[in-house]
């Protein structure tokens, strides 16, 4: 008989396919959440993107969702026939066009924020313990310690 050809996964590959699953458990959550704001997913990532105190051009919005300038327009038109971004031109060049969120926007971004940063189901039922700790293991593998 011969040795075992199946490799056993390395602890980092184990925890990626973890997240992985915990990511993909969490995109339905993520939808449903969009569904309650009447906003599509790229909608929902727009607003999270824009800052309430300073504009954004609708490029940097671009590169931040990691689209197109072209399906940014889409995104915007949408959000601004809602009410909830305003564009307008840039005082240093009128065909750069800057985003900003209006009031009614900036009340749609904090309820959906709040709703988005609630921990799904897996992490709220682990203990305060793991919970600081998974906290703290991510944010050296981000590199924000």
């Amino acid at each position: 008989m011969g040795a075992s050809t199946t490799r056993q996964a390395s602890p980092a590959s184990e925890a990626w396919a973890l997240m992985f699953e915990l990511m993909h458990v969490s995109k339905q959550r993520f939808m449903a959440i969009a569904s309650e704001f009447d906003l599509s997913p790229p909608q929902v990532m727009a607003l999270r993107h824009l800052d309430t105190a300073e504009p954004k051009p609708m490029s940097e919005l671009a590169l931040a969702l990691r689209c197109d300038n072209s399906n940014v327009t889409g995104i915007v038109d949408r959000l601004e026939d809602r009410g909830l971004v305003e564009r307008r031109a840039a005082a240093h060049d009128r065909r750069v066009k800057m985003l900003t969120i209006t009031e009614r926007g900036a009340e749609v971004r904090a309820r959906l924020g709040a709703r988005l940063d609630e921990p799904p189901e897996p992490l709220a039922r682990l203990s305060l313990e793991d919970q600081r700790t998974l906290r703290d293991v991510m944010r050296r593998a981000l590199g924000r310690d």
